[in-house]
């Protein structure tokens, strides 16, 4: 039986519908912050290292989540993951007005972005598990996959809308309103936690403590649960061996040959795929039983999509094979959220949700290098179709080594209570 049959039944609670819709609009903000960060960054700098100073906002970037997601799962766990939440989106908050102010100010310097931009990173490492871990929290367990089936919804909306907008405001009012109006966002977020009641802190008041052993229970949980551990293996392998986005300026130039404008056509394909998705999906989730099987042939979906990409010399084939890695990705994303979130418990969900933050970042920007080494090495198709088929054998090999993974149904009893008391013992 299907979990519900209201595809929006989650938005019924009041305090996941204040979370949901004020992260809509601050998801937004945030993406339109991103791109204005690279534009700002392009103005600033000779064409000579604008390159290397556009890399340079990755690093930046990557540095502090991937440094801090382990002690940021550790204090989601030890802390009211509400009141945490308020504490970093201040934080973010505050480092979006500071934007603001050097550039309306006129200052001609790099260092101050990439400065703020770090800092807002390392905020963003604390919040991630702190919301991430308190939606179960917001909805019963029963509507819990409808719940990051929303997410998926918000997130995707957000990345079309918050790259388009920032484009526009840009455009309309320079680059300091971006900033400023992302700052006002995060206030938006801030006033819908303070008006949620009757918000547990814990299921059943648990409560962690901030120190080196409680990181090692974290990592110990993630990697004595297959399910768990499986998940975002499959998550790492599909993002490094098929992280072909970075590669798609090479073929929009040189082999499709269709300029700027096609070239901003693809770029969106994986964003209009996913958006889709993630709207057929909420209504279907609660329907699907073998969600094992179904999440790994999404991802063997996604990386037979991205081989295709690699061989395409039709621009439509292109776009369609883009959307399809932006379909299979949603699929499989909601899914193994699902499947984290009801496996781990509410004690460990903050931990659980830093080492999969290791995962989810490392896997994209580790893709990103080596499909760039290979791509110089051997030409782009081969970079593509080679990292698709890796993607297809890494599947391959976690489905085979995963029994439990293979069998996963909507019904199936989770012993995620049991993993923390063997970690503990």
């Amino acid at each position: 039986m299907p979990e519900t049959s209201s595809p929006f039944v989650a938005l019924q609670h009041r305090n996941y519908r204040l979370l949901w819709s004020s992260q809509l609009l601050s998801m937004a903000g945030s993406l339109m912050q991103a791109a204005a960060v690279l534009w700002h960054i392009s103005l600033l700098v000779p064409p000579d290292r604008r390159g290397l100073a556009l890399g340079m906002v990755g690093l930046v970037r990557i540095v502090p989540i991937v440094s801090l997601s382990l002690i940021s799962g550790v204090v989601a766990d030890a802390l009211d993951r509400r009141k945490l939440m308020l504490v970093t989106q201040s934080g973010m908050a505050v480092a979006a007005v500071l934007l603001a102010l050097v550039t309306f100010r006129g200052g001609r310097s790099v260092w101050p972005i990439y400065l703020l931009t770090a800092i807002t990173s390392a905020f963003s490492s604390f919040d991630a598990p702190a919301r991430q871990s308190l939606v179960p929290n917001l909805v019963p367990r029963e509507h819990l996959a409808n719940a990051i089936s929303l997410n998926a919804i918000m997130f995707q909306t957000a990345s079309v809308l918050g790259p388009a907008l920032g484009g526009l405001i840009i455009g309309s009012l320079g680059v300091a309103w971006v900033y400023a109006l992302n700052a006002a966002t995060f206030l938006l977020v801030i006033l819908a936690l303070l008006m949620m009641r009757d918000v547990p802190e814990r299921a059943g008041g648990e409560k962690g403590d901030i120190s080196f052993t409680a990181a090692l229970e974290g990592l110990r949980f993630v990697f004595q649960a297959p399910l768990i551990r499986s998940t975002m293996l499959l998550d790492f392998f599909a993002t490094f061996f098929a992280s072909a986005t970075a590669l798609l300026p090479i073929f929009a130039q040189d082999i499709l040959k269709v300029g700027a404008q096609g070239y901003g056509l693809l770029s969106a394909a994986p964003s209009v795929g996913a958006m889709l998705t993630s709207v057929a999906l909420v209504p279907l989730i609660g329907g699907i039983n073998r969600r094992g099987r179904t999440m790994l042939w999404s991802v063997f979906g996604y990386g037979l999509a991205t081989v295709l990409f690699g061989i395409s010399q039709s621009f439509w084939l292109t776009f369609f094979c883009l959307a399809l890695t932006g379909a299979t990705d949603t699929v499989s994303m909601v899914i193994r959220n699902i499947i984290r979130q009801l496996a781990t418990p509410d004690s460990m969900r903050g931990r659980m949700t830093g080492v999969n933050m290791i995962f989810f970042m490392g896997g994209p920007q580790l893709g990103e290098l080596e499909a760039g080494v290979v791509a110089n090495l051997w030409g782009a198709p081969f970079s593509v179709v080679s990292g698709g088929i890796g993607c297809l054998l890494a599947t391959a090999w976690v489905a085979w080594k995963t029994p439990s993974l293979r069998a996963y149904r909507r019904d199936t009893p989770v012993a995620g209570e049991q993993a923390v008391a063997g970690v503990a013992e």
